[in-house]
């Protein structure tokens, strides 16, 4: 993705479309991914490595708290806040 195509809804689609793709279910962009028993902390992982390599990011050591991939909606401000930031 570019810098100018990256909204907050493509963001959430692509997202959802990744999580739903790994669990074989649909999420609201709201939802606790980590309270619904669904993944565990290898795949907050595969989260930080999915969203590095699709929006062109770096997530520093300073981010990676469960709060920042606990649901879809956080974890577009993370990506749309780093982008901003140029990480």
């Amino acid at each position: 993705m570019t810098q100018t195509s990256v909204t907050a809804e493509a963001v959430r689609e692509n997202l959802l479309a990744f999580l739903g793709k790994r669990a074989k279910t649909t999420w609201e962009p709201d939802q606790d991914l980590f309270a619904s028993g669904s993944f565990s902390s290898l795949f907050a992982l595969e989260l930080v490595m999915h969203l590095e390599s699709a929006f062109g990011i770096a997530i520093g050591a300073e981010d990676l708290r469960l709060e920042h991939f606990r649901t879809v909606a956080t974890m577009t401000e993370l990506v749309l806040r780093l982008r901003a930031n140029g990480e």
